[in-house]
């Protein structure tokens, strides 16, 4: 047994407390007021200019509501530009439902395949509590957005619009857990009691056709097909008829996505070299997710390299730290939480990953920086918590100090990668385990939108 506080210490810690000014001045303040008002940095607040060298926006930003949803609409906010463009509209936006429904699906399937590949394994396994902890969760990254892309294609947000279960997932995602669980604990017990892995597999297909059901029920029915039909900015009417999901992304969708990589800065491992994850994946057969990791000079270089060519960039990051949501801004230091509590909080990147105080949270969108002698000074970035107390109409600013501390993922064509990069995707990728912290934007409301 441990060494237990005595009644010696307590009372030399209250002592210590009382007879300290500045910690009862702390109380007082932080005891009656919000400690994010109190610890704001006023200087850096004042010295934060909202001016951008490089701004590619001039549209409204998206709402994910109640839901963990930010890895898809920043990835169909990243396609919205060109698409505007090409329709010649102020406003568009593809269906966040549509993809969110196939996910959904998808990922069902993909954790029914997983327990049946671990039935071997005791049920209190490491892996198989992580399967069970959080089987169909909000989160996901870019390659998972692709496969659903890849195999379900798109649709514009008139065609399948929001449903009180899409902008508010809790009550279908408890739902579908409880389903899923059962649907597991069934499958466990056939290839216990000496069933084939046909029997779980017949037994799973009638648990994914509840899957289904509930999904409709829930979001409605996905359409195979639709009428579309457009007026644009300048009052001319098109029309291009009846077409599937999948000709739609095909013909609307200008980015070439499918050449595009994941370069991520993880300082825990070497650089340089591929990575994945033990069963980060939703669609069962499809690529996995492969990041390539660089250091984060290299990574914000590219980044500033495509926003200077015109295109905005889609990341991942920590998002809740050091950031004011009202304000919208994020600095490496924009709380002092060190001067309040008389505290060294005193963790590097390095740790603060291995020891499970920062990991990738949310995923946005850059849509702007400000350089200055060739050098980034701050980045804009596109939210999609809505317009309404959320930054500037729901942009954010971001100094570079919170850049190097907070950022870890971008989503880039491969001709911005260096040689040395570009050999390093060769590198077979290294398998992190299924809890590690690269994994952990696909877990179910990684960060709460709800929160201020």
């Amino acid at each position: 047994m441990g060494k237990t506080i005595t009644i010696k210490q307590l009372k030399q810690f209250r002592k210590t407390f009382s007879s300290d000014s500045a910690a009862k001045m702390a109380q007082n303040a932080i005891s009656n007021n919000d400690l994010l008002d109190v610890a704001l940095d006023r200087d850096l607040v004042q010295d934060i200019d909202f001016s951008f060298s490089i701004k590619l926006d001039d549209w409204k930003v998206t709402n994910q509501m109640s839901s963990g949803r930010c890895w898809l609409f920043a990835t169909l906010n990243l396609f919205r530009p060109r698409t505007m463009k090409m329709l010649n509209v102020k406003n568009f936006e593809f269906s966040q439902s549509h993809i969110h429904f196939w996910d959904k699906f998808e990922r069902a399937n993909h954790f029914y395949e997983a327990i049946i590949e671990t039935s071997d394994r005791p049920l209190d396994d490491r892996t198989i509590g992580f399967l069970l902890q959080d089987p169909i969760g909000d989160g996901g990254q870019w390659n998972m957005a692709m496969n659903l892309i890849r195999k379900h294609g798109l649709v514009p947000k008139v065609a399948y619009p929001e449903s009180k279960s899409s902008s508010s997932t809790r009550s279908m995602n408890n739902i579908l857990k409880d389903i899923l669980r059962s649907g597991a604990s069934e499958i466990r017990n056939i290839l216990d009691n000496g069933g084939s892995m046909d029997q779980a597999r017949e037994h799973k297909e009638s648990r994914m056709e509840d899957i289904w059901r509930i999904l409709c029920i829930h979001l409605g029915t996905p359409p195979e097909k639709f009428d579309w039909q457009w007026e644009d900015k300048d009052g001319e009417f098109h029309r291009r008829g009846e077409i599937t999901p999948q000709e739609f992304a095909e013909e609307y969708v200008e980015m070439d996505w499918e050449d595009f990589v994941c370069i991520v800065n993880d300082p825990r491992n070497e650089y340089y070299r591929t990575y994945t994850v033990d069963y980060l994946q939703n669609v069962s057969g499809g690529p996995p997710v492969v990041y390539l990791n660089v250091p984060i000079n290299e990574m914000k270089d590219i980044t500033q390299k495509i926003l200077e060519d015109g295109d905005p960039v889609w990341m991942g990051c920590d998002v809740g730290k050091q950031m004011h949501r009202k304000r919208g801004l994020w600095d490496a230091k924009l709380f002092d939480f060190a001067s309040i509590y008389g505290s060294e909080f005193g963790m590097d990147k390095t740790n603060r990953l291995l020891y499970g105080q920062t990991m990738m949270t949310h995923a946005m969108l850059f849509t702007g920086v400000d350089i200055v002698d060739g050098k980034p000074r701050r980045w804009r970035v596109e939210n999609s918590w809505g317009a309404k107390g959320s930054g500037e109409k729901g942009f954010y600013t971001m100094n570079d100090s919170w850049y190097d501390e907070y950022m870890f993922e971008i989503a880039c064509p491969k001709n911005y990668l260096s040689e040395k990069m570009k050999k390093g995707l060769d590198t077979k990728p290294i398998s992190l385990p299924a809890w590690d912290p690269m994994g952990s934007l696909a877990k179910d409301e990684a960060f709460d939108t709800r929160s201020s």
